[in-house]
């Protein structure tokens, strides 16, 4: 039974793990596994046919990577994919761009009103010499054509920036040379141009000089040229602000080249305290009014020079910060001498660049000008969802863009300031995945930061009327390192347009061998809002075998080893037809990197927690990495009504057809329904016995009513048994006790064919002949499959007749039941010691008396013939009885527990006799207590041959003696009655003698002896 037991499960789980996703038929697209061909996969129609298209972040290497989006053909005979060159017609006007390296195809997705939409998350644009990566999108139609490109992380780049350096000439500068290394090195990192930016110098020592016009040169290498032979101002005084003032009112002029609405930017550096301090506040006062960016440079050299004391080195150092914009931190630098000027350069140059950028006045942080929009997206029926990982220094955020704007959410709204301090040192990356769900109350949006506190998180939220973000729901992720929230996928199981579930993948979760083999979170989108971070199950993959690729006996070419399941998850129409969503996800780091992909089927309003499918990667890995990268289903490509599933990996992607799911239902009677041995109706091959007709009944139908079928069966009699009581009339198999026969079945159709098999001469009929039927599909590769859910075989037993084939015998049967009783202790003795007292509060149960224990242990040898004997004891009573024999009228305390079944059974009773009792009665003639306890076990023994039950019953009585000691002496009048009967009884031994030797006497003895008898027992 055993080994068939375990040939069906497997046959069963076979069955499981390769339903109707068809492995063995699939449509391959190739590409180049360096372009990363496949990271991304959208099924798509319009009106020249069905294709599917593949995203390919690095195609065009090595010259640029610009990326690109492939479409391939479906059904046309040739699956040859064409490259749509979408970055040669993505553009945004009035920008610098970079396209280079800019991943067109990382994120792909459909429009629900046709068309689709692709991404390029590294689209970068250049203001001056930096470069900035907003990310780029493009709205594709159904024709292939771009309809727009938008980036709205694209901040626009500021219109001019006019800089004034602003230089102390005094005497006091020494060397000269090394403002000019200074100089030179500074403007290399300033693009000069008419659309650019400008530089002018102003020197000063005790008076002013404009040495080079904002106008003056419109290229870079010219003004370097100029400035390699720029003279020093000279002059014993140093008359700062007097540089500044003028500078500010003539050096910004539209006469020196100045361009309206440019933005203004002073630099000024000096080595001492000026001469004209008295100015500071005027000066620096007009500078703000005027918007001029100011960035202040104390040159130390001249102080140290001079030994002078740390309070004039503070109080100029003091006056240079006044000088500076706010903050200082980003506009004061102080060097320690002329030389130590090229050290900063690289800060300064990349401050004013930062201005150069954008509109703002920031020079550190960002906000969306590395925001990589697009790194994720997602539609809707409100708008467009985009992952902006980036923005505010890669904290992240979700821009919206919708037919009336785009909205970008303020830098906190996804923060709350006041209980997540310094949050924005986290890096958490916000929008690295974004969803919707539809729910009764309106649309929820989802996004996740796979990295905020390192464990990631879950940010579930609305838009409210002014367009701000209301938080609702933030999910915790549990592992650090694990990714959770960066794949996210909503799904309507039951496809009533609400979200059911919520998927929230961790595809790095560490398994119990610190591998990474991922982990998916189920949550109920009823209940998320309401139980907050609670989720419903987990899902997991089948785990992977680990071992250090160095060592010999490992096969691994690759690491990290694990699944990463999770990476991506894909909600699918319903693929087993039957009415509810399912869901793939896949593990593209399976089997050393070659990847599989897990298909669970809907429930009602979840998911069936085990999967139903495995689909892995075929071929060794080599022109095909990480299958299951990318996922989707949502249409039927082969005009067969039934959803496809399109999976992709690095250098491939498959399309997988999905069968048919039929239903077969079967059942099977008999003729007659009870077998009588004792009348044999049939006779074949000169033998006659007892025959039945076996009528088995299929009733076949399809899901989408498409096509009749071949189906087959088997039936096989007496399966359980190593020789059948009954074979086949008319088999023609070797085996006549199993019969194979296929069957062509219409829809709908009640199919039913019937079959003899005749009783064996051996009149064994002790328990029913159980007879088999198996079915299935004839062609398992071929049509429709079989639903799992249904089963694929029915087992019934024929029983024989009573009255004919039963008779009741009385067999006596001596029987030893192999059993070996234990009590211990045996007995137990309580001292109740003299003047021993007992408290009038018990707070402890040790207070009541000492502790009695007893075991009870039952030894169940199990010895009969052949067969196993069973000990199932049970303890029905334990009777406690006090101060005297237990009799009927007594009510006796009692409990009753049962034991499980095995050989060695124990009972363990422990308790306190009440010891109050003993110390507070009075011993007179008693000297000692007993207190029994009866304890009965029964023993069910069950034995699998003609004997069905035997009973033992067994008792014992355990007995525990209380004495109470006295220490006070022998009571007086004790005494004097044992003196008197010691008299007496001297006095008749006396009597004795005396007549025996002075027989003459006895008269006159006796008469005393019975005076003396009389006078002691008077006294008595």
């Amino acid at each position: 039974m055993g080994a068939l037991y375990f040939v069906w499960v497997k046959l069963l789980l076979a069955c499981v793990l390769s339903f109707n996703v068809d492995q063995k038929k699939s449509l391959p697209f190739s590409g180049p596994l360096e372009d990363m061909f496949g990271y991304t996969v959208q099924q798509f129609e319009n009106s020249e046919g069905k294709w599917v298209l593949i995203g390919s972040p690095l195609s065009g290497q090595p010259a640029k990577r610009t990326g690109d989006v492939y479409k391939c053909p479906v059904g046309k005979g040739d699956n040859t994919c064409v490259k749509l060159e979408l970055p040669k017609n993505t553009t945004i006007p009035n920008l610098r761009e970079v396209k280079e390296n800019m991943t067109m195809g990382t994120t792909l997705v459909t429009n629900p009103n046709g068309g689709f939409l692709a991404c390029g998350p590294q689209y970068g644009y250049m203001c001056g010499k930096q470069q900035y990566i907003s990310g780029v999108c493009v709205n594709v139609s159904p024709s292939f054509e771009i309809l727009n490109s938008m980036a709205p992380g694209m901040q626009e780049c500021a219109k001019e920036l006019d800089v004034v350096l602003v230089l102390d000439g005094s005497n006091s500068i020494y060397p000269w040379e090394s403002i000019i290394d200074f100089l030179l090195r500074f403007i290399r990192k300033i693009e000069i141009g008419p659309k650019l930016s400008q530089v002018g110098i102003v020197s000063y020592g005790e008076t002013v000089s404009h040495r080079v016009n904002l106008s003056q040169f419109a290229n870079t290498e010219d003004l370097l040229k100029f400035v390699r032979d720029l003279p020093q101002q000279t002059g014993s005084k140093t008359m700062t602000f007097l540089g500044i003032d003028t500078a500010r009112k003539e050096a910004f002029m539209p006469e020196r080249g100045a361009r309206p609405g440019a933005k203004k930017v002073m630099v000024i550096v000096t080595d001492g305290e000026s001469h004209d301090s008295h100015n500071l506040e005027k000066v620096i006062r007009d500078c703000h009014n005027d918007n001029i960016e100011r960035f202040g440079i104390a040159v130390l050299g001249d102080y140290n020079r001079q030994n002078k004391s740390a309070e004039e080195v503070q109080k100029f150092i003091k006056e240079i910060e006044l000088i500076s914009s706010e903050p200082l931190r980003d506009h004061f630098f102080n060097v320690s001498d002329e030389v130590a000027l090229l050290t900063i350069v690289d800060a300064l140059g990349s401050k004013i660049i930062a201005l150069e950028a954008t509109t703002s006045n920031s020079t550190s942080s960002f906000e969306m000008e590395m925001s990589q929009t697009g790194f994720s997206a997602h539609t809707s029926k409100e708008g467009v969802l985009l992952g902006a990982v980036g923005a505010y220094d890669w904290n992240g955020t979700v821009v919206m863009h919708t037919a009336g704007g785009t909205i970008i959410p303020p830098k906190n709204q996804f923060y709350n300031p006041e209980i997540e301090a310094g949050y924005e040192r986290l890096a958490g990356y916000i929008g690295y995945d974004v969803q919707s769900a539809s729910t009764p109350n309106g649309v929820l949006y989802i996004t996740g930061a796979p990295r905020y506190n390192h464990t990631g998180r879950v940010v579930i939220y609305r838009l409210n009327e002014t367009n701000h973000v209301v938080v609702s729901q933030i999910l915790k992720g549990e592992q650090i390192g694990s990714y959770f929230g960066s794949v996210l996928q909503t799904v309507d199981v039951d496809g009533d347009s609400y979200t059911d579930i919520l998927l929230v993948g961790a595809p790095m979760y560490m398994g119990s061998e610190r591998d990474e083999q991922g982990q998916v979170y189920v949550y109920k989108a009823d209940q998320v809002q309401k139980t907050g971070n609670e989720h419903e199950f987990t899902l997991k993959p089948v785990n992977q075998s680990c071992c250090t690729a160095h060592t010999a006996s490992c096969t691994n070419k690759n690491e990290p080893c694990g699944a990463r399941f999770g990476t991506a998850i894909a909600a699918v129409k319903d693929l087993n037809l039957d009415g509810f969503n399912d869901v793939a996800i896949g593990a593209p780091f399976e089997n050393d990197h070659r990847g599989a992909v897990y298909i669970y089927h809907g429930d009602k309003d979840s998911l069936k927690e085990k999967f139903v499918q495995r689909i892995p990667a075929g071929g060794d890995g080599g022109d095909m990495k990480f299958f299951g990268q990318s996922i989707h289903g949502v249409m039927d490509l082969n005009e067969d009504g039934i959803t496809d599933v399109t999976i992709g990996g690095l250098g491939g992607v498959s399309l997988f057809w999905t069968r048919d799911v039929a239903e077969l239902h079967a059942n099977m009677t008999f003729d007659p329904v009870k077998i009588n041995l004792q009348q044999a109706q049939c006779e074949h091959a000169g033998r006659k016995s007892v025959c039945v007709k076996t009528k088995v009944c299929f009733i076949y139908s399809i899901k989408s009513d498409k096509e009749d079928s071949m189906i087959h069966y088997n039936l096989t009699l007496d399966a359980l048994r190593a020789k059948a009581r009954a074979s086949f009339i008319n088999s023609t198999d070797k085996n006549d006790r199993r019969i194979t026969k296929p069957l062509t079945i219409r829809i709908r159709e009640i199919k039913c064919e019937e079959q003899i098999f005749m009783m064996s001469a051996r009149l064994d009929f002790r328990d029913p002949l159980m007879v088999s039927l198996e079915f299935g599909l004839a062609d398992k590769d071929q049509g429709p499959v079989l639903d799992e859910s249904l089963p694929r075989a029915i087992n019934k037993t024929l029983e024989s007749t009573l009255n004919d084939n039963r008779v009741l015998i009385s067999i006596p049967v001596k029987y030893e039941a192999g059993l070996i009783f234990l009590v211990q202790p045996v007995d137990k003795h309580i001292v109740v010691k003299e003047g021993e007292q007992y408290a009038s509060v018990f707070n402890d149960t040790t207070m009541i008396g000492e502790e009695v224990n007893i075991i009870r242990c039952v030894n169940c040898l199990g010895t009969l013939m052949t067969h196993s004997t069973m000990c199932a004891p049970v303890l029905t009573h334990a009777v406690l009885f006090v101060l005297q024999n237990c009799s009927t009228e007594l009510e006796c305390a009692s409990f009753t527990c049962s034991i499980p079944e095995a050989k060695i059974s124990q009972v363990n009773i422990t308790f306190r006799v009440w010891k109050p009792t003993f110390i507070k009665v009075v011993f007179t003639y008693i000297s000692t207590l007993i207190v029994c306890i009866y304890i009965y076990i029964y023993i069910y023994i069950y034995i699998y041959v003609y004997v069905y039950m035997c009973v033992c019953v067994c008792s014992a009585q355990v007995k525990i003696q209380v004495s109470k000691e006295t220490l006070g002496g022998i009571p007086i009048w004790v005494i004097i009655i044992s003196i008197l009967i010691g008299l007496l009884i001297l006095a008749l031994v006396i009597f004795a003698l005396w007549k025996v030797i002075f027989p003459e006497l006895d008269c006159t003895v006796f008469k005393i002896t019975k005076f003396i008898t009389r006078f002691i027992t008077n006294f008595i």
